[in-house]
């Protein structure tokens, strides 16, 4: 359901674009947007690894330097079919994880100091679950294209005079209406956006569930994670967010609309669903 759900989503922002395109920038004017959109974001897919994991510090360790994590990851890495991961710890007191790599061959496995000690050795497993997951989905592309779209969406907007606000061979439409366009679309590209990454972390915890063989591990451990990272806050930037296990961004109301994370309260009960509770 999940990955109908983000072919879904995905072919809604893929028409978002050329409905935009259609009314701002004319025959061209998708076609240019999403050219930059993809020069700028490529940087970011090929070496998104080495700049997200320099963000935060992220030490790479060694079997040697920390044999209980890495073999640990090396186990569920085996059981899910995957290629061993590099294996990294972030020097930062809030609890969290995440994944990272363009492809499974090139992935890395991150968690914060603060994870290691809060959780048991159970729950850590459910976590590094998730995280392979995520890998063994290639979210980190999905996300890459859909955030490619996003931001030939947003591109389209801002240049949208720039493009001549209309084609040839279409009617002008009102100064007001190109200009609610210009604005809307955007907000559009970035609800959709938020929802392709709340559906990936689902479709991360059923995946990570069954790697670990205990969905409960991970339960236990998200409603940890709920509370330390509450608790102990990660200074993390925006645009890394939604990498994380757990956001470590909050806000309630509107704010949810944009939250790449689906409700901990939601994601701990479908577990529980899947453990038979």
């Amino acid at each position: 359901m999940n990955q109908l759900r983000t072919i879904v989503l995905l072919t809604a922002l893929a028409a978002l674009l050329v409905v935009i395109g259609g009314v701002i920038g004319g025959k061209n004017g998708a076609t240019i947007a999403l050219v930059i959109a993809i020069v700028m974001n490529f940087g970011s897919y090929w070496f998104s690894d080495k700049i997200v994991l320099s963000m935060y510090q992220a030490q790479e360790v060694t079997e040697a330097e920390a044999p209980d994590l890495y073999h640990l990851v090396q186990q569920l890495a085996d059981r899910a079919g995957l290629p061993m991961p590099r294996v990294y710890i972030i020097p930062d007191d809030s609890p969290n994880a995440f994944a990272t790599g363009r492809n499974p061959s090139h992935a890395a496995v991150a968690v914060t100091e603060g994870i290691l000690r809060l959780l048991s050795w159970e729950e850590l497993a459910g976590v590094i679950g998730h995280e392979l997951g995520h890998v063994k989905n290639r979210d980190i592309l999905i996300q890459s294209v859909a955030a490619t779209i996003g931001a030939a969406v947003t591109y389209l907007a801002q240049f949208g005079f720039l493009f001549g606000g209309r084609s040839d061979d279409e009617e002008r439409g009102s100064i007001i209406g190109t200009i609610l366009m210009m604005i809307l679309a955007p907000l559009a590209a970035a609800i959709i956006q938020m929802a392709i990454s709340r559906s990936r972390e689902y479709m991360a915890d059923d995946t990570g569930a069954q790697i670990c063989d205990h969905p409960l591990w991970l339960a236990s451990a998200l409603d940890k994670l709920r509370r330390g990272s509450e608790a102990i806050p990660m200074h993390a930037n925006q645009a890394t967010a939604h990498m994380f296990i757990v956001s470590p961004l909050f806000g309630g109301g509107l704010a949810s609309l944009f939250s790449t994370h689906p409700p901990i309260e939601e994601r701990i009960a479908r577990l529980q669903h899947m453990a038979g509770y």
